[in-house]
């Protein structure tokens, strides 16, 4: 039987665990931390749960394919719903919308509160999935590195339709195009977040985002977020695959053309420290830790892929985790407080490096469909803002100031004073976001897209010095969040060829 090696239980170490587990390989994982998941992990506080990372779910069928592989019907292990709203948006004149999961009632809701005609909105949504049918199965099923891609039926159609896409173009640029009401492209814009970019930098190709949310659809897993990992986890486990967890990775042993060894530290065995090499040949090792700190630290020997790993980082995340001991009807499960002027607050994160004063701040309060989740008097509270990467900023004072920011904002919007509902509280800051989560400088998407050449800015999914190293995760191809993290996996395992 084959062994595989897979560094890092994250979203797509998981999945690609189960891949090769199903074509029959004897598959460990060694994970750092004492649970699986990385971002996509969960924790509870004084009787609040909240997940840690990300709180979107979009394509589940991603997730429903691992159980299908695995024999398995997946609605007898991982149970979610389609959300009947997507956000609820709110700035600061008492401006309201709900953005709805029916194209027809969105564009409308949009129409009236905002005065953008609706077809505009249904146009665009349209051309978001043109987008997407152009690109998937060209860039996000396969390898952008290997000749293959290039030569077959979905690339000749993406071929003919490259004028769709926008490239040349950013995506603020193509919004105001497209859109009479600066609300509505700020609206729009704010897909760029999803994978960590500027939507005055970023290419409007990027216009693909908001198809997965209307198009296909908004979900929520009965469980929470957190039920995505435990459920895989499980599945994984149920297949012979063997996860180590407290057990760090510290190095990579390597002939000239091969990985054929791991050493690592932890404290998996009875909570004693040990030391020790994992001498016995692995045929296949796959890294779901960042690409940078996978050369960085676990192949300083080997030659470095520069261009790639100095490119420029996506933006981070500061999330304040809060027990809120009141409930409040007219926030849902998401909820956006924009900014009055996103222009500057991108600037602000991009170019210097820092957080703006009045932040456009997201709010996920999973206890809207899952009750226990939070005591029966209050919210469990997910407050978050885009966050410059870590580059040595004194993120002690900019977290204070941005927590005053941020409890203004909201009690503006409610029309209550937040600092005295808070029962409890944890945060999260692209430090410990790089610490927990060996993200190079807690960039939550690995290399930025902030230019229309980003896609194939990222590192391979298999290593060009080592005939036996894979990549998966949000760090390389095809990008960050849940849905890419997964395809990563599997664009990964189909490079293995048994």
């Amino acid at each position: 039987m084959k062994k595989a090696a897979i560094i890092g239980a994250g979203i797509a170490g998981i999945a690609a665990s189960i891949r090769l587990a199903v074509r029959g390989y004897q598959v460990e994982v060694f994970e750092a931390n004492s649970y699986a998941g990385g971002k996509l992990s969960s924790f509870e506080l004084n009787g609040y749960r909240f997940d840690a990372g990300p709180s979107l779910f979009t394509m589940p069928q991603l997730v429903e394919e691992l159980f299908t592989l695995a024999g398995r019907d997946p609605k007898q292990h991982f149970e979610y719903l389609k959300l009947d709203e997507t956000c609820r948006y709110f700035w600061d004149d008492g401006t309201r919308l709900t953005a709805h999961a029916n194209q027809a009632a969105f564009a409308r809701e949009i129409e009236q509160k905002l005065g953008e005609p609706a077809q505009n909105v249904e146009r665009h949504l349209a051309d978001s999935a043109v987008k997407y049918d152009v690109t998937e199965k060209l860039f996000l099923h396969r390898s952008l590195h290997k000749i293959g891609t290039y030569f077959n039926r979905d690339a000749l159609k993406g071929y003919l339709n490259l004028h769709r896409l926008d490239a040349f173009k950013t995506m603020n640029r193509a919004n105001e195009q497209r859109f009479e009401q600066p609300r509505t492209v700020q609206l729009f814009n704010r897909y760029a977040t999803y994978n960590g970019s500027d939507p005055y930098q970023t290419p409007a190709t990027m216009n693909i985002i908001p198809h997965l949310e209307y198009n296909i659809g908004a979900f929520f897993p009965k469980n929470g977020m957190v039920d995505i990992t435990n459920s895989l986890v499980k599945l994984a486990q149920e297949l012979g695959v063997k996860f180590h967890f407290n057990t760090k990775v510290t190095d990579l042993q390597t002939t000239e053309n091969k990985i054929i060894g791991l050493s690592c530290v932890g404290n998996e065995h009875n909570n004693q420290q040990f030391n020790h090499s994992i001498t016995q040949p692995f045929d296949l090792v796959i890294s779901n830790m960042d690409v940078v700190n996978t050369f960085r630290k676990l192949l300083p020997r080997a030659a470095q892929p520069e261009r790639i790993l100095r490119q420029p980082k996506s933006s981070s995340a500061l999330i304040f985790y809060w027990g809120i001991k009141q409930r409040f009807p007219a926030l849902g499960l998401h909820n956006i407080l924009f900014s009055d002027n996103y222009k500057a607050e991108f600037e602000h994160i991009f170019k210097q490096k820092t957080l703006y004063h009045d932040p456009t701040v997201y709010v996920n309060i999973t206890s809207k469909h899952k009750p226990d989740d939070a005591p029966t008097d209050g919210e469990n509270w997910f407050v978050m803002v885009n966050a410059p990467n870590n580059d040595g900023q004194d993120w002690d004072a900019l977290i204070a100031q941005a927590r005053q920011n941020m409890i203004q904002k909201i009690s503006k919007s409610i029309g209550q004073d937040m600092s005295q509902l808070i029962e409890c509280e944890a945060i999260l800051d692209p430090r410990s976001i790089e610490s927990k989560t060996s993200s190079s400088q807690g960039a939550l998407y690995g290399n930025s897209s902030n230019n229309r050449f980003a896609a194939f800015l990222r590192h391979a999914n298999f290593s060009s010095q080592f005939n036996n190293l894979y990549f998966v995760g949000g760090s390389v191809h095809p990008g960050g969040g849940i849905p890419l993290a997964i395809l990563s996996a599997k664009i990964a395992t189909d490079l293995i060829k048994n």
